[in-house]
């Protein structure tokens, strides 16, 4: 019976790895290595030459969340988030809405003043009261604003001699600027100046500083009977003839002036909050001290 049956023959072939054998896996994994190194030196070369802007669209891509990417939403840094793909950044948009305040009042200012500009020129060209006066009135746009100077003249002098009395006719002056001073909301500063002439009166204890700061207040004066606000002045300074206007002649008598610049609103921002912090430390010192006491 057992001749009867089939015979299952089974063969089993040779692996090729044995007997020195080899497989063909490396090649896989090498060309593999060959072709990424060909992508990475074929990006190294497009990043080579390609310009500025295309490689800030390249690393703005890459930036890009995948989801964002894939639906074809806005690029990362039109987001308000500080982290792409993320929740609301409400310091950055504050930040922008801020800057972009800054700069409209920025323009709105600048172009307030040069306004103003325009108006004292056509004034001073028309004016019976000014034309007279024009060389001694100077008018120009600064760092700080809209800078208006008066300056003295021999024959034509704004003051007594030695004395901070306004002459009439610096007085009609000043009276004609005073309301157009009111027209804008930008504050003001006044400040003196004198030649380097040594003042002496016999008194020690007054010579061109105070001359100076008398002839400043006195001009704020004429400039609010003329109808001003008092408000409007945000600072009155004598300067002595520290900052003269023709350095090469410190006596010539241009350089005994009056000063007034109606302050752009940066400038002005800075003074008042210098003020209210100096303001503040001196009140948060004094207070940290007993009466009596001092610090060192």
């Amino acid at each position: 019976m057992n001749e009867g049956k089939p015979r299952v023959i089974v063969k089993r072939v040779a692996s090729g790895h044995g007997a020195g054998g080899h497989g063909g896996g490396w090649k896989i994994a090498y060309a593999d290595f060959m072709t990424a190194m060909m992508a990475f030196f074929l990006v190294m070369w497009l990043l080579a030459i390609a310009t500025p802007k295309q490689r800030e669209g390249i690393a703005e891509h890459f930036r890009m969340p995948l989801k964002v990417a894939i639906s074809g939403g806005e690029k990362s840094s039109d987001s308000a988030s500080a982290i792409p793909g993320g929740g609301a950044d409400p310091t950055h948009a504050e930040g922008e809405v801020q800057l972009a305040q800054s700069e409209s009042e920025d323009e709105a200012d600048a172009n307030r003043l040069d306004a103003m500009k325009k108006r004292l020129d056509e004034l001073i060209e028309k004016s019976p009261a000014f034309q007279q006066f024009r060389s001694q009135i100077l008018i120009d746009i600064t760092t700080e604003g809209l800078r208006l100077q008066i300056v003295d003249n021999d024959k034509r002098p704004m003051f007594d001699l030695a004395s901070a009395r306004v002459v009439p006719h610096m007085r009609v002056i000043l009276r004609e600027l005073g309301p157009m001073l009111n027209e804008l909301p930008n504050k003001i500063t006044l400040s003196g100046h004198t030649d380097s002439i040594i003042y002496s009166n016999g008194d020690r204890a007054y010579g061109n500083w105070e001359l100076s700061a008398d002839r400043a207040n006195a001009s704020r004066r004429e400039l609010v009977v003329g109808g001003m606000g008092e408000d409007k002045v945000l600072r009155v300074v004598g300067l002595a003839d520290s900052m003269h206007l023709d350095r090469a002649e410190p006596r010539n008598p241009i350089n005994r002036r009056i000063s007034i610049i109606v302050l752009n609103h940066r400038t002005q921002a800075r003074i008042e909050h210098e003020n209210s912090s100096d303001a503040s430390s001196a009140r948060a010192g004094s207070s940290s001290n007993p009466p009596g006491q001092t610090t060192s």
